[in-house]
């Protein structure tokens, strides 16, 4: 998977920092229990971007918790995992923000996944990762084509196809509300430039939150490179927000791993 005008770089050896964002309650799934401690199988679903991060190589692994801090630390610490608690749910932005600390003596790229998108490849990751540093970017995020993109920010580009920024659904024109091409929340930052552009946003929208997002607009009036890849699959990046969502994600997992087995299966004499 590459993007048109970047060269595919393998096996560059760069340090990755991984967050996962795991904070918030999902009041959707109508449970007490936090969302990312729902299951698939018999794993949760944040053991998944876990796997992931894992499976990346990264560096560090730093997830951010906030509601039912304590459960989820026990339920997938193993040792390795930098948890770092956000004590206010003030948007993506802000999370960011918390990590700061840990992540000061830091000098890399960071990924950043979302605690509730278990299906994620490690191949579409790669693809990412290489076409971030390939690219020399400042930021790349993840983008979907939906054909029905209402609630999911939009991202809004120039005539050269280049990232100017991501709008959510609800700051979005009616213009910015035809796009298809959807935010999935996923991205490679360069650490420098993450810290020193979280600083800079503010709360000035719709919903009085720190967005993430707020970084483009700031690459852009810095003339720092932004790059976006399109998931071939958007299922893989299909976030957990309701009992629906994880019944079609325990479905889709199932038949994955029903595919890795007959691929396995002995070719009969």
């Amino acid at each position: 998977m590459t993007i048109k005008g970047v060269k595919e770089v393998t096996n560059v050896r760069k340090k990755w920092a991984t967050i996962i964002l795991a904070a918030g309650k999902g009041t959707r799934m109508k449970s007490s229990m936090a969302k990312v401690l729902h299951r698939i199988g018999e794993r949760t679903i944040l053991s998944y971007p876990l796997e992931l991060a894992s499976d990346i190589g990264s560096d560090r692994i730093i997830v951010i918790v906030g509601h039912q801090a304590e459960q989820i630390r026990q339920a997938v610490d193993d040792g390795q995992i930098t948890f770092v608690h956000q004590e206010q749910q003030l948007g993506t932005g802000h999370a960011i923000q918390q990590t700061g600390e840990a992540l000061k003596d830091f000098e890399g790229n960071v990924l950043i996944l979302c605690g509730d998108v278990p299906l994620l490849l490690p191949s579409t990751v790669h693809a990412m990762m290489d076409s971030h540093i390939g690219a020399g970017a400042s930021i790349t995020v993840l983008t979907a084509l939906l054909d029905d993109p209402a609630k999911y920010g939009r991202v809004v580009k120039d005539r050269h196809d280049n990232v100017r920024k991501i709008v959510e659904e609800r700051d979005a024109t009616d213009d910015e509300k035809k796009i298809q091409e959807i935010n999935t929340g996923i991205y490679c930052v360069e650490s420098k430039f993450l810290y020193e552009a979280v600083e800079h946003i503010d709360n000035d929208n719709a919903q009085n939150e720190y967005y993430l997002t707020d970084i483009f607009e700031i690459a852009r009036n810095r003339k720092a490179k932004v790059v976006s890849l399109i998931v071939s699959d958007p299922h893989e990046a299909m976030g957990i927000n309701t009992r629906a969502d994880l019944e079609e994600a325990s479905r889709i997992m199932m038949e994955r791993e029903g595919n890795i087995r007959s691929t396995r299966a002995p070719v009969p004499e």
